[in-house]
């Protein structure tokens, strides 16, 4: 339960935060961490990459079919990033499209420039 309030907390901050960049991206925050949820506990604590987490990956990626949505995507993922702090195992997250077999044309890092991504 925990987890979940934790999770529901950072899906509103981060259509708090992002609402007034998605204006021209058809994705949302909202979206982005919905479609992540299920990694959660892989990106925090490990184990197993749980098959809904995949879906949500492809899912997302399916999504972001335009750059402006791509870079509202990447924006929200940092933004979650940033809100679960040192709990993220950074490098599971930039490990997790390819352990998806989903391909992305910009790595996960929290040192990307969003405006950069196509």
């Amino acid at each position: 339960m925990e987890g979940l309030m934790k999770l529901s907390t950072l899906v509103i901050v981060c259509m708090l935060v992002a609402a007034p960049m998605a204006s021209d991206a058809a994705i949302s925050c909202g979206a982005v961490t919905g479609n992540l949820g299920q990694c959660y506990n892989y990106l925090t604590r490990g184990g197993f990459i749980p098959r809904g987490c995949c879906s949500g990956v492809q899912r997302l990626n399916s999504m972001a079919r335009t750059t402006r949505d791509r870079q509202q995507a990447c924006r929200c993922i940092q933004g979650a990033a940033r809100s679960l702090g040192s709990r993220l195992n950074a490098g599971r997250a930039a490990r997790l499209p390819g352990a998806c077999h989903v391909r992305i044309s910009y790595p996960i890092s929290a040192r990307i420039n969003c405006n950069t991504v196509r």
